[in-house]
């Protein structure tokens, strides 16, 4: 049996993997001159000074059923840090969410026990968690008790009735405006709880060297396993694919459409048609001749930071963008990953990785508000860049078309898309033309680096065919 799969980023590639294990024969077609999608590290700014284009860190890649199974970390040395996020104020002490959890909930002096009995239980099942939070949601969960907690939690978080200090909340919601939607909403606040508990469970890792080396493993075990990689090739339609029993789109489900053109009734294509695409990022990268200079110190070894004020100015930032501005003062999510592996710079020097949210579309380069929200907690920053690149929403859809209007997330974060991704199903990564599937972060589980999406559609398609 053979397979093409069209789009060489961690879900084609973590479908190309699961089928060519199974014996199925697989051809990966890539637009790029290299895979790798959303997982590449390039030198972006100056030689020698190592940057991920898009995803930096990789707490859903440590707990993925998937690259559990790969042996993902058997394959990649990860180094995984102590803080797994830390936000920073101005007027007081950074709150830092240790992978410890006892250690957090006692820096969060009256939010002690509430942070502690917010997360104990997600932690204690982090696998129900997954479970649940890992695959299309109309299907009876491995733990529904989990699954009902982790939803309750999620309503509590809406309503405010857990957290009360100012560290605690700012906290919470730096970690929820991750999805790049409405604060606060259901889908921020469900993406908030997932990623603190895996803060709390197996931690935010980075991958040594940076996050191609993930893919440079998926593409050692696929070559290993008798599969076929083809660069620089864009299809464009279906007939531009070899003849294969089997056919797997990392794509958009926009491109999906294109690519399937007429085959696919009219109402699919609908209901396709009005799966909704979010929020854009602009990003800075910046090659540092130092350390970035924290005005508190005990950021210096933390890899990912929040950056945006408390809770309040968190939401305000994150719900102007939503209305379509450019907010004067975004929350700023960022990674300092030679902070935790030196090898991403020269001797002595450092790297950063920094984002705000946008509109749509957004042609804006976003440098100095970036700057200015990382001078506030660290001034005199501007003065250690030795080099930069900005990258507004527009270059990041022409660097991955996926990215629709530079939203990376492949879909607006909203409860509807919890559901609909990108149609209401029990396999939404089966296409109705036969053969075809969709395995891209369009799909369930969404968005992030743990290969799911393309798990999920290679099983999908070795059970229609009888095999798994």
């Amino acid at each position: 049996m053979r397979a093409t799969v069209v789009g060489g980023g961690p879900n084609g590639l973590s479908a190309a993997v699961t089928l060519a294990r199974a014996g199925v024969e697989v051809t990966v077609f890539e637009r790029a001159s290299r895979v790798g999608g959303g997982a590449r590290t390039s030198e972006l700014t100056l030689p020698g000074f190592l940057h991920d284009v898009c995803s930096a860190v990789h707490p859903t890649a440590l707990a993925s059923p998937f690259f559990r199974s790969f042996g993902l970390t058997e394959k990649v040395p990860f180094v995984i840090p102590e803080a797994s996020y830390a936000h920073p104020f101005a007027d007081r002490p950074a709150a830092i969410a240790y992978r410890d959890l006892d250690r957090t909930a006692a820096s969060l002096g009256a939010d002690s026990p509430r942070w502690r009995s917010l997360f104990e239980p997600l932690v204690r099942d982090i696998e129900g968690v997954v479970d649940f939070t890992g695959g299309a949601l109309l299907r009876l969960p491995a733990r529904p008790v989990t699954a009902a907690r982790f939803g309750m939690r999620v309503l509590e978080s809406l309503a405010g009735a857990r957290l009360r200090t100012t560290e605690a909340r700012a906290l919470f919601a730096g970690v929820a405006a991750h999805a790049a939607g409405r604060l606060p909403g259901f889908a921020t606040a469900g993406a908030g709880m997932l990623l603190a508990a895996h803060g709390h469970a197996g931690g935010w890792g980075l991958p040594l060297g940076g996050s191609e080396r993930i893919v440079d493993a998926l593409v050692a075990d696929l070559v290993a396993h008798g599969g076929t990689i083809v660069t620089d090739t864009e299809v464009t339609d279906l007939g531009d694919l070899p003849p294969s029993e089997l056919t797997f789109l990392d794509t958009s489900a926009r491109a999906m459409l294109r690519i399937l053109g007429d085959r696919v009734p009219s109402r699919y294509r609908r209901a396709v048609g009005r799966f909704r695409y979010g929020a854009a990022a602009a990003k800075l990268d910046l090659a540092l001749e130092g350390p970035i200079p924290w005005s508190d110190p005990a950021l210096a070894g933390v890899a990912t930071l929040h950056l945006g004020g408390t809770a309040a100015e968190i939401a305000r930032s994150e719900n102007e963008m939503a209305r379509g501005r450019h907010p004067e003062s975004p929350y700023v999510l960022l990674v300092q990953p030679t902070a935790v592996d030196p090898s991403r710079a020269p001797a002595g020097r450092h790297v950063a990785w920094a984002y705000c949210h946008v509109p749509p579309g957004s042609p804006r380069d976003m440098t100095e508000p970036i700057l200015s929200r990382i001078e506030a907690f660290a001034p005199g920053v501007r003065d250690r860049i030795l080099g930069a690149r900005s990258t507004p929403a527009t270059a990041l859809e022409q660097y991955n078309p996926n990215y629709i209007g530079g939203d990376f997330n492949a879909g607006a974060s909203t409860a509807l898309q919890f559901v609909k991704r990108p149609v209401i199903s029990r396999a939404p990564w089966r296409t109705p033309v036969p053969g075809v599937y969709l395995c891209s972060s369009s799909t369930p589980p969404g968005t992030s680096t743990h290969g799911m999406c393309g798990y999920h559609a290679a099983r999908t398609a070795l059970h229609d065919r009888g095999v798994a």
